[in-house]
């Protein structure tokens, strides 16, 4: 659970003027002094002073005409300011870093090169207690990984079959899956479920979860996991804890490189 900020510590006029802003969306692009004021929940005076101070600043422009508000495109400029152009591993990395905690030991970003999830980011706390070698610029087999996993699942038919052919596929564990139609069952449940889950099935005492990202056109080019140690808690408990923060992290890592244009290294397959 999230541990609440201490009111103490925050500009409140300042989280205030976020608030206003937050209400406009997509489905209510305009909207008047009032209906901010109770979208925001906040007193009309209050709104009142925000709106105008935020249009002296440019994030804000009255609609000709009317007494209605429109975000004014320099809203745009928070966002690609800060990660324009930046690189995969750049964006991945402070949200990878968000992960690492109490529940989880290690935050992975991997993407498909052939039939192998390639490691393009990875984060661990200090001392690691997975036993799992994994840097930067590993390669794992993709039929068995828990990212691989998450990335197979939402190829098609075509790339799913090229990539399981790539490479050799041996047991490494006795629950591990071999057969094409043993990876097609686990496939299935990814995308019923929205994620991949390893519970000791990669290596003893680890557990593994993993979630797709995809790209603007909605295609998957990446998959973020975390692991933790299987005796650190029950498996529900891990579920309830890391599921939640993996897959928002999944999203935040997507909208990233949507906005940015970085190079999603692997989002085009091999032939």
């Amino acid at each position: 659970m999230t541990a609440q900020p201490d009111p103490k510590s925050q500009v409140q006029s300042l989280a205030k003027g976020f608030r206003v802003l937050e209400v406009f969306s997509a489905h209510e692009p305009q909207l008047t002094l009032s209906e901010i004021a109770a979208r925001a929940r906040l007193d009309p005076g209050t709104v009142f002073r925000i709106a105008n101070t935020l249009v002296s600043l440019g994030y804000l422009d009255r609609v000709n005409g009317t007494r209605r508000f429109r975000l004014a495109l320099k809203v745009l400029d928070l966002g690609f300011n800060a990660i324009g152009r930046m690189e995969l591993r750049a964006i991945a990395r402070p949200i990878l870093r968000a992960l690492v905690g109490p529940v989880n030991e290690a935050a992975s970003l991997a993407t498909l090169v052939g039939g192998e999830v390639l490691y393009v980011e990875r984060v661990h706390a200090g001392l690691v207690r997975l036993g799992v070698d994994v840097a930067v610029g590993s390669h794992l087999p993709a039929y068995y990984t828990t990212t691989g996993h998450a990335i197979l699942a939402y190829l098609t038919l075509a790339e799913r079959s090229r990539a399981l052919d790539a490479c050799e596929r041996v047991k490494v564990m006795p629950s591990t899956p071999v057969t094409t139609e043993e990876i097609e069952e686990r496939l299935e449940k990814v995308r019923r479920d929205g994620y991949a889950l390893a519970d000791e099935d990669v290596m003893p005492g680890l557990r593994l979860l993993a979630a797709p990202v995809f790209d603007i056109d909605g295609h998957v080019f990446a998959a973020v996991s975390v692991s933790s140690p299987a005796i650190r808690m029950p498996l529900g408990q891990f579920m309830e804890l890391a599921l939640d923060p993996l897959r928002k992290s999944a999203e935040d890592i997507g909208k990233a490189v949507r906005v940015s244009g970085a190079v999603t290294v692997g989002s085009a397959l091999p032939v």
